[in-house]
């Protein structure tokens, strides 16, 4: 995209409904799950954590784009390096 005005472009961005991110990864931690009961419909405890986690995961993820959808993207920073400096087969 370019930069025109009024328009979002992709980009690289923070912000702090990023860490919403991170709630997912708790399903990753296999001790904190790990267990057999309470079983829900006979399922075990650990096998029906991942399908809750599921549905955690997709409503974190749903919730980062919509409170960051309307930021606009930083494009004032300059780069550090040039065309010429990554330019590997350039002999100096």
């Amino acid at each position: 995209m370019s930069g025109s005005p009024g328009k979002t472009g992709y980009g690289l961005r923070w912000n702090n409904w990023n860490l919403l991110l991170l709630v997912p990864l708790v399903m990753l931690i296999t001790p904190l799950v790990n267990f057999d009961g309470p079983r829900l419909l006979g399922m075990p405890f650990f096998y029906w954590s991942q399908f809750a986690f599921v549905i955690v995961g997709v409503l974190c993820v749903w919730v980062v784009y919509v409170k960051t959808r309307d930021e606009p993207v930083s494009r004032g920073k300059a780069d550090k390096l040039s065309v010429d400096d990554l330019d590997e087969g350039d002999v100096k």
